[in-house]
């Protein structure tokens, strides 16, 4: 198993359908780190307020995360808009999480992160909370109707994973032009605070490249896409497709300025209490 120095994870929604909690837990299962970062929406309290879906695997998630944090990992978590009700709590230590609604992390290089959910860049979440709902509700519906459609892919022998959820958002002009605004403006909020770059989460859109200066993360989620960021011993960032073949190297080091369009990242496809599994 690959130990790597941090994880930085974001948008499980546990409690929902469409959480991918089976292929969270290999991914943690092969990643020992001394560093678990869950940055925002970890538990879906939106939609469990609708109805809780909670599956043995998703109880194992909580568990192992627990776990991890008794054994000595630094576990913080930092809540997101689904589970804002955790912000409350800012400064809390809950079994060894530490909750915080943003955290500085400081790479092995040197580097130094703002670690936030990023909804409070987003203007539709923050003043038209009704609107954000119901785009939830959406998503979540195309997130179910892909599962579907992954079956009869299986069955026809098409090899290969297809996001219908991705394929929505890279059609649609207004969604697209949301994800750029998105990030603007996260950049410029942590170019203010003259830090080298911010980790977020929030938009279900990972990515991992430098902007204007400063360089800008996204975890992705754990609904559609299966992605998240490691950082590696040497300070090294890498945004990890889980699942997916790695047919050309995707460690990228961010001292090291690349090309643009090679950091260009697009959505990649990809009860009762259990005892964890190793």
């Amino acid at each position: 198993m690959p130990q790597v120095r941090a994880i930085f994870i974001s948008d499980i929604h546990l409690g929902t359908r469409a959480c991918q909690a089976d292929r969270l837990l290999d991914f943690l299962r092969e990643h020992p780190s001394e560093y678990l970062y869950m940055v925002g929406d970890i538990i879906d309290f939106w939609s469990m307020s609708r109805g809780v879906y909670w599956t043995t695997a998703q109880n194992t998630v909580v568990q192992k995360v627990l776990r991890r944090a008794r054994h000595g990992d630094k576990v913080v978590l930092i809540p997101g808009n689904h589970d804002e009700a955790l912000r409350e709590h800012d400064g809390t230590d809950f079994g060894g999480i530490q909750v915080r609604n943003e955290h500085i992390h400081t790479t092995a290089a040197g580097q130094r992160f703002l670690l936030i959910h990023g909804d409070e860049f987003d203007q539709v979440t923050r003043y038209h909370r009704w609107v954000a709902v119901l785009g939830d509700m959406a998503y979540n519906t195309l997130v179910r109707i892909n599962t579907s459609l992954s079956w009869i892919r299986r069955r026809l022998g098409m090899s290969g994973y297809w996001s219908l959820a991705g394929y929505a958002k890279r059609k649609v002009k207004t969604a697209i032009n949301f994800i750029f605004d998105f990030e603007d403006s996260v950049i410029r909020a942590v170019r203010e605070r003259g830090l080298d770059g911010v980790i977020c989460g929030h938009i279900h859109w990972a990515a991992l490249r430098p902007m204007d200066g400063v360089t800008y993360i996204n975890c992705g989620d754990w609904v559609d896409s299966c992605t998240a960021i490691v950082e590696h011993l040497d300070g090294t960032m890498e945004l990890v497709e889980w699942g997916q073949p790695r047919s050309v190297p995707t460690q990228q080091a961010l001292a090291i300025p690349l090309p643009e369009e090679s950091w260009t990242a697009e959505p990649i496809p990809l009860a009762k209490i259990a005892s964890p599994q190793d």
